[in-house]
């Protein structure tokens, strides 16, 4: 019997050869997908994100164990969704246009994944439209918009007027981040929070979603 302690330990070390391996045993042997998630992936990259904010890992140990868990969650998520089961909620994510860095959003949006989000990744440099877009064909809960440059933080504002002007502002929460963005931007342009990196970010999703609830 495959032991489903290697799960969780080999998304803790971000081995996804060993996740990808271990996650397909466990199917095969009748486990019901939402517990691989619940009990072995969540709590293992929660685990991955105390390291982060103690230091003992960083950017690169995030990288590598959020590779491992989407690893594990391509082959659970086709399950869930033809099971039915609830997510945690809709997040569309982007960078903003005009930037085309991705490390950081891909990072946000796997460690959403892996804590139960539906993520709609929209990739660089988006334009507001696409957003709005996503917004209504997805009934998505919570936008998430990066930057990483300084050029393009006003990006965030101008998605933010467009989605007032769409009539869909006060429909989505609007969530920010990138490394030149900060809490006092983040309230100059009227965003309902930010993360000042991919763990905190994920917290607030939670955070925002039980709010609204």
């Amino acid at each position: 019997m495959e032991d489903l302690s290697q799960l969780q330990e080999a998304v803790i070390t971000g081995d996804a050869t060993v996740v990808r391996e271990v996650t397909e045993q466990a199917l095969a042997a009748g486990h019901e997908p939402l517990k691989l998630v619940n009990e072995y992936m969540t709590p293992a990259m929660d685990e991955v994100g105390r390291r982060f904010e103690t230091n003992e890992y960083f950017v690169p140990e995030l990288l590598l164990s959020a590779r491992a868990m989407k690893a594990g969650l391509e082959l659970i998520r086709p399950l869930l969704i033809a099971s039915e089961h609830p997510s945690a909620g809709r997040v569309v994510i982007g960078t903003v246009k005009g930037d085309l860095h991705d490390i950081g959003k891909n990072l946000v949006a796997a460690l959403l994944e892996g804590a139960g989000f539906e993520v709609v990744d929209l990739g660089v440099n988006v334009d507001p439209q696409a957003i709005i877009s996503a917004i209504r064909e997805n009934d998505a809960d919570i936008v998430a918009l990066s930057a990483l440059l300084t050029t393009t933080m006003p990006s965030m504002r101008l998605t933010i007027e467009a989605l007032q002007e769409a009539g869909l502002r006060d429909q989505v929460k609007v969530l920010v981040g990138g490394a030149p963005v900060t809490q006092k931007f983040a309230d100059e342009i009227g965003a309902d929070g930010y993360g000042s990196n991919a763990v905190a970010a994920v917290e607030l999703a939670k955070q925002t979603i039980a709010e609204g609830r």
